[in-house]
């Protein structure tokens, strides 16, 4: 994410000629505003979202990810359909899922431009997902590091584990420190289904 975050502040500068303090000033409030840089961009300078999208997540992923077996043998045990919902491009997706040895596990990605480019944490883009899957949210459950994200899939009744804490915290239902812990949330789920 830091070389996400690099790339972003590149962008604005190289595409948009901004200088350091105009971005520093416009990324958190297009984060609290719009959810995403790219879309506080979109809305306010028109750019065009696919050569941001290109230009952002233009860099090996392999640099920095490597294959993660006790994910592998996680995904392995989770009864569920698996799809990863997210705001980067379905090739930058493909790409960490495969450097984590784990892409087999997931039926589908479900990216930014599936949303219209309205990405997490609108609510839109929930629906539009909750949409293409012909499924409710409370048949949902979502893992994301992310609390905005989390409490919008919390309010339209998927269940949520905040992963990146020890702790729980409000609009959350779970949360986990490493996402090769998301086992132990299927046993706490099976064990409630039964009592």
């Amino acid at each position: 994410m830091e070389v996400v975050s690099q790339r972003i502040d590149e962008y604005m500068s190289s595409r948009l000629g901004m200088d350091e303090e105009t971005i520093n000033r416009l990324r958190p409030r297009y984060w609290r505003e719009y959810g995403t840089t790219m879309r506080g961009l979109l809305v306010e300078f028109q750019i065009n979202p696919d050569d941001y999208l290109t230009y952002v997540h233009d860099f090996s992923v392999e640099e920095f990810l490597s294959p993660n077996e006790e994910l592998n043998r996680v995904l392995a045990c989770l009864p569920w359909r698996k799809i990863v919902f997210t705001n980067s491009p379905k090739e930058h997706a493909q790409q960490v899922l495969k450097a984590l040895g784990v892409a087999h596990h997931f039926e589908r990605i479900f990216d930014i431009k599936d949303s219209g480019y309205v990405g997490k944490p609108h609510r839109a883009a929930y629906q539009c997902l909750l949409d293409v899957l012909g499924v409710t949210a409370e048949k949902c459950i979502t893992f994301d590091d992310s609390l905005p994200n989390l409490r919008v899939a919390g309010e339209l009744g998927m269940v949520t584990v905040l992963v990146g804490s020890t702790e729980k915290v409000d609009g959350v239902d779970w949360a986990i420190p490493r996402i090769e812990e998301s086992a132990e949330i299927v046993q706490c789920l099976k064990e409630m289904n039964a009592a």
